[in-house]
């Protein structure tokens, strides 16, 4: 029975994937702007309609109307541009260069950003079909009902709001720099060679396309939140995950450098270990450690959406002072080592000097200091913006001051 039930669970937990989303809402706006634009136009097949919901209508309210807009001026733009074009000269390939070249001009003008070919596309559509000018206003009203049912159709059905997948990619993400952390010091004891220590040098230079597929999660998330009424506290929501993100993204450049350290020290040694046994199970707890409170900083970034920010918090602090333990141990004996490899010392510094600022990046501190740094950036931009909006607010602050005081 459950495994009859199996592709059914799925599918649910999938149906508010963004591509599953997506598809469902563009199809609907384009039946309906199309079932609209058949009574208001005069054309048989006003497929115009749907075209222009089909590419409004985007995954998050935001998006919707930022895109929206833009891509309706350049739909407009472009038929205006034809309908004037068609009074004057017909279709020969001086005037397709001539529309071309008004058309991306024309673009600019009216700000359609990355949608300025659809203006020059636009118009060479609407200029090779008969009838131009009759047609063209066809165009046009059908443009406008299909940007208005794409405008629509997200106002009235409001998107869902993209937090739980960027926040997983987060967790992902940490959980990969942690498994990395794991291998590198597990093999510390080892006679490690060199194309075993590069290998695992690519594997954390690989980390920047994960951080990279992350981020794209993130833009999402923040752009859902925007204008969403589902959602109070949004600006806050994308900090933390924004300033959790850049966390992440220090400490795997950070390991990325640790690693070129551990190649060159695996150079150095040829067939033998690296470490002696103490050092290496010093090294070993370190970056254990140090991995366990990279999946915890990941948790407490997320606990918006996993409820767990006290654990999740308690658990970094305690790995953390276990890790800093780990690192004093570690200290105290890499004199003895650096006795006997003298040339290296730089090297076994650097590895203490990233360990260091990999701690010191995780720490509840850092955090809440870099999230106030943020705020505070936020506000002054939102104030720059806005002047007369804050001038405003300011102006209502003081007026309730002076009715409490009475």
């Amino acid at each position: 029975m459950s495994d009859a039930l199996a592709p059914l669970l799925k599918f649910v937990r999938r149906h508010r994937e963004p591509a599953v989303v997506q598809a469902v809402r563009s199809t609907a706006a384009a039946v309906v702007s199309y079932v609209v634009a058949l009574r208001l136009s005069s054309e048989p097949a006003p497929l115009t309609a749907p075209l222009t919901a089909l590419l409004v209508v985007q995954v998050t309210l935001y998006s919707t109307l930022t895109t929206g807009v833009r891509r309706v001026n350049a739909v407009v733009a472009g038929v205006l541009i034809a309908i004037g074009f068609s009074a004057l000269v017909g279709l020969t390939w001086w005037s397709l260069g001539l529309i071309i070249l008004a058309s991306l001009v024309v673009g600019r003008v009216v700000r359609a950003g990355e949608f300025v070919p659809e203006v020059a596309i636009s118009a060479m559509l609407v200029l090779g079909v008969t009838q131009v000018a009759d047609t063209a206003w066809d165009r046009v009203l059908e443009t406008l009902i299909g940007a208005a049912v794409g405008l629509g159709f997200n106002v009235l059905f409001v998107p869902p709001v993209w937090i739980r997948p960027a926040s997983d990619a987060i967790t992902d993400l940490a959980a990969r720099i942690g498994t990395l952390l794991v291998h590198i010091g597990s093999e510390s004891g080892n006679a490690t060679t060199v194309e075993k220590a590069a290998a695992r040098l690519h594997e954390a230079r690989r980390l920047d396309n994960d951080i990279s597929d992350v981020d794209a999660a993130l833009r999402q998330a923040e752009d859902s939140l925007r204008l969403n009424p589902r959602v109070r506290e949004g600006v806050l929501f994308r900090l933390v995950l924004r300033t959790g993100l850049d966390t992440l993204e220090i400490c795997a450049v950070v390991l990325r450098v640790s690693c070129r350290t551990l190649t060159d020290l695996a150079k150095a040694h040829g067939d033998e270990p690296a470490f002696p046994p103490p050092v290496a199970a010093a090294l070993r707890d370190l970056y254990g450690h140090t991995a366990a409170a990279v999946e915890s900083f990941a948790q407490l970034i997320t606990a918006q959406v996993t409820s767990n920010a006290e654990e999740a918090e308690g658990r970094l602090i305690e790995e953390l002072e276990t890790a800093r333990t780990s690192r004093g141990r570690l200290a105290a004996l890499l004199p003895g080592q650096i006795d006997r490899h003298p040339a290296e010392w730089q090297l076994y510094g650097a590895l203490l000097a990233e360990a260091d600022r990999v701690l010191d990046e995780l720490s509840v501190e850092k955090r809440s200091e870099r999230l106030l740094e943020e705020l505070d950036r936020h506000a002054h931009e939102r104030r720059a913006r806005h002047p007369r909006l804050d001038r405003l607010r300011a102006r209502l602050r003081r007026r309730r001051k002076a009715v409490v005081n009475c």
